[in-house]
C-alpha cells in the first residue's frame, strides 16, 4: 500500500535540500533527514541534541531498526507516510546492505551536506 504525499514519482532528488533517491519496494523515491525528521530520531533514539545523535550514529553501530528509522525518517522527511513498520517489511535490491547504505546516504547529507564520507552502518 503506497501512501504518498510527495513528489517522489518523476521528481529528482535536490541534494543542496539535503534529498537522495533510492528505489526501495520497486519504486523509487526520494527521502531526506529535514528538521522535524531529525527531531523525531532524536526522540527515538533518546538523545539530547544533534551532536550526540550524530555521535551516535557515527559510531558505526546501528542496529536494523535503526537503519528503518533512518530510513523512515527520510521517507516521511520527503512526505511520503509510511511507518517504521512499514518500513522494515520492504524490500530492497541488495538487501540490507543496501538498506545501511541507504541509512548512510541520508546521515552523510542531513550532518555534511553530502560531501564527507557517510557513517559506517
Amino acid at each position: 500500500m503506497e501512501r504518498l504525499i510527495s513528489r517522489s514519482h518523476g521528481a529528482r532528488a535536490n541534494r543542496r535540500r539535503g534529498e537522495i533517491e533510492a528505489v526501495i519496494d520497486g519504486e523509487r523515491r526520494i527521502l531526506c533527514l529535514t528538521l522535524g525528521a531529525l527531531a523525531e530520531l532524536e526522540t527515538a533514539f533518546g538523545v539530547e541534541d544533534l551532536s550526540a545523535l550524530a555521535r551516535r550514529f557515527s559510531a558505526g553501530h546501528l542496529r536494523a531498526e535503526d537503519i528503518a528509522r533512518i530510513i523512515g525518517a527520510g521517507l516521511r522527511g520527503a512526505g511520503n507516510l509510511f511507518s517504521d513498520e512499514e518500513v522494515a517489511a520492504m524490500s530492497m535490491e541488495g538487501g540490507v546492505p543496501a538498506f545501511a547504505a541507504i541509512a548512510a546516504k541520508l546521515l552523510n547529507a542531513a550532518f555534511t551536506g553530502g560531501g564527507a564520507r557517510p557513517p559506517d552502518p
